[in-house]
């Protein structure tokens, strides 16, 4: 189930609201430029299925979206409990960024918790297997995966040459909570 706890940014430990409503929430993020949407995530796939297996099986959702939004490449962001790069992923993700271009994630098993910045208010948007998250270019947000982490994800760029980061070097992420296993 997927959960939006809204939070201003200098009270980390209470958050504003707290929604649990898939309707709710995407129209929530909505008012604030980002998509939240539903999609079939019940493709068959192996614990251990690569970056190929993954995009092979989402071909006809991956097709739809890149005809739909002009996408020009997609990649699979695989991160579980066995990775031995687990705690480097982590910590990169976990440090305040933003693109140049929309992040699109679509997620195919597991979570992740987005935490995206406006202004004072920090949304922070646990997604699950299903979702798909579109984050406005320029948007400051880290993502956490949690200590014992199981996320695949597909992401979708306009850029050929896949994800690139501008880190902000604020420390906010470290304020606010993170996912609990």
């Amino acid at each position: 189930m997927s959960v939006l706890s809204v939070y201003h940014q200098n009270r980390p430990e209470q958050p504003l609201k707290v929604l649990t409503h898939h309707d709710d929430i995407a129209a929530t993020l909505a008012e604030a430029g980002v998509r939240l949407e539903r999609l079939d995530a019940r493709a068959a796939l192996d614990a251990d299925a690569g970056p190929d297996e993954v995009l092979l099986a989402y071909r006809p959702q991956i097709d739809r979206l890149q005809a739909e939004r002009d996408f020009a490449s997609a990649d699979v962001l695989r991160v579980t409990g066995n990775d031995r790069q687990q705690n480097e992923l982590r910590a990169r993700f976990l440090e305040e960024h933003r693109h140049a271009e929309d992040e699109v994630r679509f997620i195919v098993a597991g979570r992740g918790l987005f935490s995206l910045r406006f202004g004072e208010l920090v949304y922070a948007v646990l997604c699950e297997k299903g979702d798909l998250l579109t984050v406005p270019a320029g948007i400051r947000h880290w993502l956490d995966m949690g200590e014992h982490p199981h996320l695949v994800a597909i992401r979708l760029f306009r850029n050929s040459e896949g994800w690139s980061a501008e880190f902000t070097g604020d420390d906010i992420a470290s304020r606010f909570p993170r996912l609990e296993d």
